[in-house]
């Protein structure tokens, strides 16, 4: 079992902006720790400290073959160019939606032995970092969408609060043109999205 429940749209801590952490210490390495495990479990690539509850600024993923990695008080200092590719959120499960976000970015903050960690990144890890850091700032992806697209997205929520929605479950299959929940990136698409093949990721 998860050692945390991932808090869904709706839940107030998602809206508000996340604390600074003050000292990185035994009890921030263990949340940290719990959270990966969280994360994992709901098939996810990052996850964000108020997403289980908790509102200090710090964030985890995996990307790739990077091992479970922590960012604490991230900022992101520089963006730069367009990427479209479909996204989805842990806190709005099962639900994605074609997004357009600065194709690279820089990123800085302090991994759990208090060292500063600077990374350059693009395309979908720079879309990692720009989806947690919304969640720390109070914000979520159903923020970035269009009239319709928000409209109809409030009416899938609705309806699964109605009939009971897959929570903080593993995502089920998916019909094609929906996403697995979590920080979500699934393939690019468009001039802007480069050649590369995109994968399906959750946040």
């Amino acid at each position: 079992m998860a050692p945390y429940r991932i808090r869904i749209f709706g839940d107030p801590v998602l809206k508000r902006r996340a604390e600074e952490v003050t000292e990185i210490d035994g009890r921030i390495a263990r949340l940290a720790e719990d959270m990966h495990i969280t994360m994992k479990e709901a098939h996810g690539l990052g996850l964000a400290a108020p997403q289980v509850g908790v509102s200090r600024r710090l964030f985890v993923y995996e990307i790739g073959n990077s091992g479970p990695r922590t960012l604490v008080n991230p900022v992101i200092t520089e963006r730069d160019g367009e990427w479209e590719h479909e996204e989805g959120c842990l806190s709005v499960p099962e639900l994605f939606f074609w997004v357009t976000r600065p194709q690279r970015v820089h990123v800085s903050g302090y991994d759990l032995d208090g060292r500063e960690v600077s990374i350059e990144a693009e395309e979908l890890e720079a879309t990692l970092y720009q989806h947690e850091v919304d969640h720390l700032d109070g914000h979520l992806i159903l923020e970035l969408l269009d009239d319709d697209q928000r409209k109809q997205a409030m009416r899938e929520v609705r309806q699964r609060a109605v009939t009971g929605g897959p929570g903080s479950r593993a995502p089920a299959p998916r019909a094609p043109g929906t996403r697995a929940p979590g920080t979500q990136v699934p393939g690019p698409r468009g001039p802007a999205a480069g050649t590369g093949e995109g994968t399906a990721s959750q946040r």
